[in-house]
């Protein structure tokens, strides 16, 4: 077989392989098309049981659901039920129960409200509504009810005693009191300077008690949450604000007008002004603090509705406080003024701080800068007042006559004046501050001092005047300005007036009782003068330094010593009824006078006495002896009426 045979035949062999390889994919793919023609038939004939399988289960699932649904609601009615019940019983016996009951009411309203397939349920939402609005309203009930039964006004002496420093009001008239206003600041300065750090260590007394401030604390949050802040406010301001009133009522606070004030007489108004400096101390550092505090506390986190609330509770109480204050700012000046304002300056300055902190935030920004305007006026109307003052002493024309030349009244109120200015040093330097004098404190207090001096003394000189005696005249003028002398020496004013002030002010002392004794003595050391008893006719007697005289007519002799007995008389019962009040003065001016008379009085009786000797009643013309002289000057400036005086003499 050749080679093309092969081949033949092996293609031969191929094609019919193929043909069998054919005859066998026709034959599986009619057996493929017979089995896919029965799996169809095999799932149209199942597909209606798995559609009845598949709603059975959904409608198992759905009858699931709404069993929980049903579940979930028969829950809900079972619990409104139950909050109403509680609700029913009210907030007083059992508050933590009542609120959580308000709370399950509104957790079922929102359940029923935010599920809109359970919106048929109209009664059921309108009841629990009314049920939750009743509720509510009970809670505004209990609010005013605890806030009433537990607010009470601060007794007066836990008031006083939260701030030692301060002392019981003033009572009674300023006369009874012995200058006490002048002295409210001056004796007790130091007390006035109250640290804060003090009052913050203070235990004040419980305005509302501990236990209770929670549950008003969250009453005030239902209530603000219910929509019912503004009723929540009201309710606490009515309570508050009229408690914080009676506390201050009971402290003796009055409400007064501006023209009420004015038309006060000076002493009730000065005892006014004193119990003004205590409240207004009160209020702030204790009062108001305590209601900033308890506001705080009771309305905490609830908002910026604290400020507004506090505000609105105290607003009242501070008009009536800073009222009186502009009142007596405003009022007519006068001099006796000046302490006062000064007081109610140095109160309010003090004070200004802490109105800052305790009255922070917008809704008390009015009662703040009514505050400050207040410390201003004060500062303002204390500074012209000084001026006031000052001109008041140059030219005061009162007609007060002192009788016996000592210390005139305007003297010593003067002076008491400048002591009590010292005083208030730190408070008159910061209102030198106010009014832009710098820090020259000293200064411009040395500068006020000596013209407020020197004013005095121009007064002094023609009050002087009045007075007929020339030597009356520089007795007077003697003790005014020893007086004041005196009493700059003994006070801070020496400090500021210096020493050479002092020393200049002496010699006028000295200078003045020098005149004094001029004027007074002068013509009776006349009388004592040999000059004009001279001779008239032989013989001699024997002269006192053992010479002799010549003889003086008697006549001449007696007249002499009637004069000088008649003057001495009178000079001393004109003389112990003027006065010099200070001891060490009035001996030592005694001593002056009778340097001068004593020793020429003496020499006259040695030389001239013997030639009266053999008269008949010689102790007619020679009434005193140097011992009853002497006796008599010491009864000089007592001030004693006539009838108490020595009339008889007595010879050695």
């Amino acid at each position: 077989m050749g080679a093309s045979d092969a081949l033949t035949e092996r293609a031969a062999f191929l094609r019919d392989s193929l043909d069998k390889s054919r005859t066998h994919t026709d034959r599986m793919v009619s057996m493929l098309g017979s089995f896919d023609h029965r799996l169809s038939a095999l799932e149209a004939a199942m597909r209606p049981t798995q559609v009845r399988t598949y709603a059975i289960r959904m409608a198992h699932e759905n009858i699931d659901k709404t069993l929980k649904s049903a579940d979930v609601i028969l829950g809900y009615f079972e619990r409104t039920r139950e909050a109403e019940l509680k609700l029913s019983r009210g907030p007083r016996d059992n508050l933590e129960s009542y609120l959580t009951a308000i709370d399950q009411l509104r957790g079922i309203l929102q359940f029923f409200s935010s599920n809109k397939s359970l919106r048929s349920n109209d009664g059921v939402v309108n009841q629990a509504n009314n049920t939750l609005a009743k509720a509510i309203m009970k809670l505004e009930d209990e609010f005013r009810s605890l806030l009433v039964t537990h607010s009470k006004p601060v007794p007066p002496d836990s008031l006083f005693g939260s701030l030692p420093e301060i002392s019981q009001p003033l009572s009674g008239s300023l006369d009874q009191q012995s200058e006490s206003a002048k002295n409210l600041s001056s004796t007790n300065h130091s007390e006035h300077q109250v640290k804060s750090s003090e009052a913050a260590a203070l235990t004040p007394p419980k305005l509302i008690p501990p236990r209770i401030l929670p549950l008003l604390h969250k009453l005030a949050q239902q209530l603000v949450q219910a929509g019912r802040q503004q009723q929540c406010l009201k309710i606490y301001r009515e309570v508050r604000s009229s408690t914080l009133e009676k506390s201050l009522s009971s402290l003796g606070v009055e409400k007064l007008s501006k023209e009420e004030v004015q038309k006060l007489p000076w002493e009730s108004l000065e005892t006014k002004i004193g119990n003004w400096i205590h409240h207004m101390r009160i209020a702030v550092k204790l009062l108001f603090a305590w209601e900033r505090e308890l506001c705080n506390q009771i309305f905490e986190g609830i908002g910026s509705v604290k400020d507004q609330c506090f505000s609105e509770i105290t607003a009242n109480s501070m008009l009536v406080l800073l009222s009186f204050g502009e009142a007596i700012a405003k009022s007519k000046r006068s001099p006796e003024k000046l302490f006062v304002l000064l007081d109610m300056y140095e109160v309010m300055h003090e004070l200004q701080p802490e109105i800052e902190l305790i009255f922070d935030g917008k809704s008390c920004s009015e009662m703040r800068d009514s505050a400050l305007s207040l410390t201003k006026q004060l500062a303002q109307t204390a500074q012209e007042t000084f001026g006031d003052f000052e001109e008041a002493v140059e030219k005061d024309a009162s007609k007060t006559f002192i009788a016996d030349g000592t210390v005139h009244p305007l003297t010593s109120y003067v002076i008491n004046y400048v002591k009590f200015l010292f005083d208030y040093q730190a408070t008159l330097k910061q209102l030198f501050l106010e009014f832009g004098h710098g820090d020259g404190t000293r200064n411009q207090l040395a500068s006020i001092t000596m013209r407020i001096m020197q004013a005095l003394q121009s007064n002094l000189d023609g009050k002087s005047k009045m007075y007929k005696d020339p030597a009356l005249q520089c007795l007077f003028l003697m003790n005014n300005i020893h007086y004041i002398v005196k009493s700059v020496r003994r006070s801070e004013a020496k400090d500021i007036l210096g020493d050479d002030w002092i020393q200049r002010h002496r010699r006028s002392v000295q200078q003045n009782a020098n005149q004094y004794r001029r004027f007074g003595w002068a013509k009776i050391l006349q009388t004592l003068s040999a000059q004009g008893l001279t001779s008239s006719g032989g013989g001699s007697i024997p002269g006192s330094d053992g010479g002799s005289s010549g003889l003086v007519p008697k006549p001449i002799l007696k007249d002499r010593f009637k004069s000088f007995n008649m003057q001495f008389e009178e000079l001393c019962l004109r003389q112990c009824e003027w006065a010099v009040p200070d001891q060490e003065l009035r001996e030592s001016l005694r001593l002056a006078v009778a340097e001068v008379l004593l020793p020429a009085y003496r020499s006259f009786i040695k030389r001239f006495g013997p030639m009266l000797e053999n008269n008949k009643n010689p102790s007619k013309y020679i009434k005193y002896s140097p011992e009853n002289i002497e006796t008599k000057l010491g009864e000089l400036f007592e001030g004693k009426s006539a009838a108490k005086m020595t009339t008889e003499p007595r010879r050695s």
